[in-house]
């Protein structure tokens, strides 16, 4: 028969255990438990809380609880580890816990690894087999979320897309970082240059006797080639690389604006300043 090792705790208890091979009979048990951890043996739980009443249902590497008399208390759960390992996508990422849970507590990261278990709403993912955390997303929109709970400042790279990491902070319910990816996306949007088409609409809708401000826009790149761009406020204005060939654009304003690489061919240029 193979024998069967077992460790003994007090009631309530989850450090201090004596381990020991499971005795054949409840009373050499008892005795066993007795001399070991100073406790008179009335009553032995597993770790579930189911009371033991046959010896023949203790298993092989079980935690048994004793009481001396009294209901079966909950062990108090052992200190985590502070340093978490995290393998998101393929990537490794080592943080500490106190990182994942205090800035958002709210968070699904912080619920997967509160210091209380009993505070846990999310069962921490499986693990590989270097004992990292297995999280299945992008590890490229994940790092500035990381680096957002260690610092509080969004730091990310330049060929990063704001919205893949709006989607992870959504994902992992980081509600502090969202008003701030979201601006982001509106800017992005609005930088966007003007193309011929813009211009050619503004023209259209603006009567000819009125001043059509064009003031601090930017029409990188557009193609304005012989338009009638006449007593059009361009100041400050992004115009790098425009095409104006051809272009009526007298008494515009330039103060300021950017002409860099601009094509300015054949352009009418009267009372420009």
């Amino acid at each position: 028969m193979t024998e069967k090792r077992i460790t003994a705790f007090k009631n309530g208890q989850s450090s201090d255990g004596e381990e020991f091979i499971l005795p054949t009979t409840f009373e050499t048990l008892s005795n066993e438990i007795y001399m070991r951890l100073n406790v008179l043996p009335k009553r032995i739980y597993l770790k579930d809380g189911t009371e033991v009443t046959d010896i023949s249902y203790i298993r092989h590497n079980d935690e048994l609880y004793i009481s001396a008399g009294e209901d079966f208390i909950k062990p108090k759960s052992m200190k985590l580890s502070e340093w978490i390992t995290l393998n998101v996508g393929g990537k490794y990422f080592t943080t500490s816990r106190s990182t994942l849970t205090s800035k958002e507590p709210t968070s699904m990261l912080a619920r997967m690894f509160a210091n209380n278990e009993d505070d846990y709403l999310f069962i921490p993912s499986n693990m590989d087999s270097k004992g990292a955390y297995l999280i299945d997303r992008s590890p490229t929109y994940f790092e500035p979320i990381l680096n957002y709970l260690r610092s509080g400042h969004l730091i990310y790279d330049s060929n990063v897309n704001p919205e893949g990491i709006l989607q992870e902070a959504k994902f992992f319910g980081i509600d502090s970082i969202i008003p701030q990816l979201e601006n982001l996306r509106v800017q992005k949007k609005t930088d966007v240059p003007l193309t011929r088409r813009d211009v050619i609409d503004a023209l259209i809708k603006t009567s000819y006797t009125a001043e059509l401000r064009f003031q601090g826009v930017n029409l990188a790149g557009a193609d304005l080639s012989k338009l009638d761009l006449r007593n059009i406020n361009f100041k400050y204005a992004n115009m790098q690389g425009c095409k104006l060939t051809g272009t009526n654009l007298s008494w515009c304003c330039f103060e300021r604006a950017d002409l860099s690489y601009t094509n300015i061919d054949g352009a009418q240029l009267l009372g420009s300043t």
